[in-house]
């Protein structure tokens, strides 16, 4: 017998994925750290926690300037995005001991890219066994922690 898997959260994704008013990462930029995910700010750039995850502590990092392509970011700008990523390993690694890491920029709708006219570096944690029968067999994922706990964890373990 076939049972009902639920993802409700999915639904305000996939209605509003391209109707957004706004940028994502502009609107985090500016707004309430708690409400809009946001686990550290930089001078240049800042760590949030994406909505539509691909494991528990998936991060992304935006500079504050609107940038749609990688080679126009400054050399200061993509430098601290790059630190931001060493940092937020390091707090992924105090608060969840992923055994690896994906690290990867989505360039274009065709790479992947869910916002594609202000870049930002993805950070994935991952844990041995963690693709199983559930997105393989039934297209969910099924995430053990609610993103208001994720984001408090993660911004307490931030380095100084």
């Amino acid at each position: 017998m076939t049972k009902q898997l639920w993802a409700p959260w999915r639904l305000e994704y996939i209605e509003q994925a391209d109707e957004q008013p706004g940028c994502v990462f502009c609107l985090a930029a500016e707004g309430d750290d708690e409400e809009r995910h946001v686990v550290h700010r930089g001078e240049r750039a800042f760590v949030m926690l994406n909505k539509f995850p691909y494991s528990s502590g998936h991060l992304m990092i935006a500079p504050y300037r609107h940038v749609g392509e990688l080679a126009a970011l400054e050399d200061a700008e993509a430098l601290e995005v790059h630190r931001l990523a060493s940092a937020a390993l390091e707090a992924l690694g105090a608060e969840y001991a992923p055994d690896g890491y994906n690290l990867g920029w989505n360039l274009g709708r065709v790479a992947g890219a869910g916002v594609v006219d202000h870049v930002h570096l993805h950070v994935v944690p991952r844990w041995n066994g963690d693709t199983n029968f559930m997105p393989v067999l039934a297209d969910v994922k099924v995430l053990p922690e609610h993103l208001i706990d994720t984001r408090r964890r993660l911004a307490a373990a931030w380095p100084s």
